[in-house]
């Protein structure tokens, strides 16, 4: 075959119809109309001269043969994308785009400031932060669609021989309690005075809860015989439950800064335990690097890096 069959809008499409699950979302997500979209499938299925959905059920099913399409159509869209962005490097860093990744603890509370700092050395670079799961960010730093990340949860083992992973900082979780609390005053605390506390944690599917239940297994204290009396799902939402009385929590430092500061929280350290997770930065050496990524590489990730991690690895990360 020396003609290639599809172009990069019937690829495009058909990566719109796999997201949205009919042709008639992907056609408004699109922009265009549904006629449109059902015309360029039937090209590309005549032009292949196989079928690419299964039109038998009431969402769009790719066939195996729309499987493997997909599976390639996104590495080429990708590489598209790479090679656009290495041509908009030739203006320096006057424009371009920067796409950074990182788990939810990081990029709420770690990544805004990185970014503020981007920001005021290249105003003219665009920065997209997406804000996913440990493992979800590290396939979309594999895939291409992030330049880098930063995370704290268990990188994919099946990913970990592909990707550049370096130890970055160390984020320390302490307990905190409403500044009322018969324990706020209290210089230290022993890890049996825990079991007799009310709990607010995160669900139990949360990187983050297993993170601290992990580290309490380790230090004698059994996480499932804590009184638990609300499980939230936002870090946010738990640090107002706390002040408002409800109950203690585990949370990381750098989401405490500003209650601390303003004492709405007291911080309450634990005798002989300190609970802390590595955070690592991921890249993926095969692809390419933009002039903003290395930029923001060389000038903004050293400003809070702890220097202290830098020969830890990722089999360190609950031992310290």
């Amino acid at each position: 075959m020396t003609d290639i069959p599809f172009t990069l809008d019937q690829l495009r499409i058909l990566k719109a119809i796999a997201v949205e699950g009919s042709f008639k979302r992907a056609a408004d997500s699109l922009f265009v109309s549904q006629p449109a979209v059902s015309l360029q499938v039937q090209h590309l299925e005549r032009q292949l001269n196989v079928p690419l959905f299964d039109r038998g059920g009431r969402r769009a099913q790719l066939t195996e043969a729309g499987k493997l399409l997909i599976d390639y159509g996104e590495r080429i869209l990708n590489l598209c994308q790479e090679t656009c962005r290495a041509i908009e490097d030739l203006q320096n860093l006057h424009g371009g785009t920067l796409v950074i990744g990182a788990s939810q603890t990081t990029g709420t509370y770690l990544m805004p400031r990185l970014i503020g700092q981007f920001r005021q050395h290249y105003p003219d670079v665009q920065v997209h932060l997406h804000v996913h799961s440990t493992r979800r960010t590290a396939w979309s730093v594999m895939n291409g669609q992030v330049d880098l990340a930063i995370v704290g949860g268990e990188i994919p083992p099946e990913l970990r021989h592909a990707l550049e992973i370096v130890p970055y900082a160390l984020d320390e979780f302490v307990l905190v309690v409403p500044k009322d609390h018969a324990m706020a005053q209290r210089e230290c605390i022993a890890r049996e005075e825990l079991y007799n506390l009310q709990f607010i944690v995160l669900d139990a599917q949360s990187t983050t809860r297993k993170v601290i239940d992990q580290v309490l297994t380790k230090n004698g204290v059994v996480p499932r015989q804590l009184p638990v009396t609300m499980e939230l799902n936002s870090i946010e939402a738990i640090k107002s439950a706390v002040q408002a009385g409800l109950g203690a929590a585990f949370l990381p430092l750098t989401a405490l800064e500003k209650e601390l500061e303003l004492g709405v929280l007291a911080r309450v350290p634990i005798e002989g335990m300190v609970i802390r997770r590595l955070l690592v930065q991921i890249m993926n050496p095969q692809r390419y690097r933009s002039k903003a990524t290395e930029a923001f590489c060389q000038h903004i990730l050293p400003m809070f890096r702890d220097e202290s991690v830098a020969n830890l690895q990722l089999t360190d990360q609950l031992d310290f």
